[in-house]
C-alpha cells in the first residue's frame, strides 16, 4: 500500500531533528507533574502546549476535568482516522529533579518521566509535523494515566471510537520491542465483618476478622491460572484496633491481571463468589475490572504494518511482546478500535532511578511513527471484532466533548 512518502528523505529529517527532540524532551522533563498535584499537571500542560503549537503550528484545546488538565490537537476538517495517544503526569513527586536531574551522557538521557513517558510525546509532535498533511489525526495527552485515568477514561473512549487506529507513544519493551498485547486489570476490596471481644477474657465470644482474612487471603490466591497467565495477588490488608481485641474488621486488596476479557469475567465471578469460612463472619465485595486487556487481535494488523514500514526505513527487525503493565491503549482496544502501544522511546527503568532513554533511538522511532502515520492515512487497515465486557463503554462514536 503506498503512502507517497519518501523513507530515505524521512529518516534524513528525522535525525537532522534530533536536537529540537532533546531540547523538546529537556523541557518536558525539567517541568515535574506528578499526577496528585494538579497545579504542577496544569504547570506542565502549560508546557506541552507551547511545545506542541511551536511545532504543528496550532494550539491545543485544553480539557479540564475535575481539576486534572488533558490537551487535544485536531488535524483537519474531517473525522479522526487515527488517535495518537499520550500523558504528561507522571510518578515522580516534586523534587525528584535534585535527586535525579536531568541529563545527557554518552548518549543516554536521564531524568524523572523521560521514559514514561515525556519523550514519547516530543516523538508524537515531531512525527505528525513531519507528514505533508496530518488531517485526519488527532494527537491527546492526558494528565492522569498514572493514577488510572479517572478523569481521561471517557475522554479516550470517545477520541477513539470509529479511528481507524489507535498509537499510544508509552515507551517500548525491553530491546524497543513494541507492547502488542497489555494484560487487563481488575480491583477488588474484600471488606472482612466480625465481632470483638476481650482478647484475654472471652476471645470465644468474638469473631476474628483477622483469622477470616487469613481464610480469604488464601481463596484469592487459589484462583490464579498460570497456564493461562492470570495473575491474582493479594496486596494491602489490614485487621483489628488494639493487641488485646479480637479484630472485628479487616480488609484486603485484591491486584487481578489477566491477557483476556473471557478471563476477566471469570475472574469477576469468582471474586464476587468468595464466602466466609468462620461462622458468624461477613464478606462484602467491592471494585472490579479497571482496565479491560489489549489482546493480540487488536495489535497484530497494526504491527505487520509497522515492521514492514521498519524494513523500509532499513531500522532492525521490529519485535512485539506482552506486558503486564496496563496503559490508556487498553481503553481504546477496549472498544475495538485497533492499538498498537509502546512507538514511544527506547530505553528502560520506568518508575525508578535507573530511568533512562537511548538518543541514538529517538530519531529512528519517530521516523517510524511518521511512516505508520502516513501509511494508516492512506488507507484502510483491517478491524478486529469488538470486544468487551458488559461494564465497557459502546462502541459507537458518541458526541465529542
Amino acid at each position: 500500500m503506498g503512502t507517497g512518502m519518501d523513507h530515505s528523505a524521512l529518516s534524513a529529517r528525522t535525525r537532522a531533528a534530533l536536537p529540537g527532540l532533546l531540547a523538546g524532551i529537556e523541557r518536558l522533563v525539567t517541568c515535574e507533574s506528578p499526577s496528585s498535584d494538579l497545579a504542577a499537571v496544569a504547570r506542565s500542560a502549560d508546557v506541552v502546549a507551547e511545545l506542541g503549537a511551536a511545532r504543528l503550528g496550532a494550539a491545543p484545546e485544553r480539557i479540564v476535568l475535575d481539576g486534572v488538565t488533558h490537551l487535544r490537537w485536531r488535524f483537519g476538517p474531517g473525522p479522526t482516522r487515527v488517535l495518537l495517544l499520550g500523558h504528561h503526569d507522571t510518578v515522580w513527586p516534586i523534587g525528584s529533579l535534585t535527586t535525579h536531574p536531568f541529563g545527557l551522557i554518552d548518549g543516554v538521557l536521564r531524568g524523572p518521566g523521560c521514559f514514561d513517558m515525556k519523550a514519547g510525546l516530543v516523538m508524537a509532535m515531531h512525527a505528525a509535523a513531519a507528514l505533508p498533511d496530518p488531517s485526519g489525526v488527532t494527537l491527546l495527552i492526558t494528565g492522569d494515566e498514572e493514577v488510572g485515568s479517572p478523569t481521561s477514561r471517557e475522554l479516550i473512549e470517545t477520541e477513539a471510537s470509529g479511528c481507524a487506529a489507535a498509537l499510544v507513544l508509552e515507551a517500548s519493551a525491553d530491546g524497543g520491542a513494541l507492547k502488542t498485547e497489555r494484560k487487563g486489570v481488575s480491583r477488588y476490596e474484600v471488606h472482612v465483618q466480625g465481632r470483638a471481644a476481650h482478647a484475654g477474657l472471652e476471645p470465644w465470644r468474638g469473631v476474628n476478622a483477622g483469622v477470616e482474612l487469613a481464610h480469604q487471603v488464601l481463596a484469592v490466591q487459589a484462583l490464579a491460572d498460570p497456564a493461562q497467565h492470570t495473575t491474582v495477588v493479594p496486596t494491602a490488608m489490614s485487621a483489628g484496633t488494639t493487641s488485646n481485641t479480637v479484630p472485628a474488621r479487616g480488609r484486603l486488596d485484591v491486584d487481578v491481571r489477566v491477557r483476556s476479557v473471557t478471563e476477566q469475567e471469570r475472574l469477576d465471578t469468582a471474586v464476587r463468589a468468595l464466602r466466609p469460612v468462620l461462622p458468624g463472619a461477613g464478606l462484602e465485595i467491592t471494585g472490579g475490572p479497571n482496565r479491560p486487556p489489549l489482546e493480540a487481535r487488536a495489535s497484530g494488523d497494526l504491527f505487520d504494518r509497522a515492521a514492514r514500514l521498519a524494513a523500509r526505513l532499513g531500522l532492525a527487525p521490529l519485535t512485539g511482546t506482552a506486558v503486564g503493565g496496563a496503559s490508556d491503549g487498553n481503553f481504546t482496544a477496549g472498544i475495538g478500535t485497533p492499538t498498537l502501544d509502546g512507538l514511544g522511546a527506547v530505553g528502560g527503568g520506568a518508575h525508578s532511578a535507573d530511568e533512562h532513554v537511548l538518543v541514538d533511538e529517538l530519531p529512528r522511532r519517530t521516523a517510524l511513527l511518521a511512516a505508520l502515520l502516513a501509511d494508516l492515512l492512506a488507507g484502510r487497515p483491517t478491524l478486529p471484532s469488538p470486544c468487551g465486557l458488559t461494564n465497557q463503554r459502546s462502541s459507537s462514536r458518541a458526541t465529542r466533548p
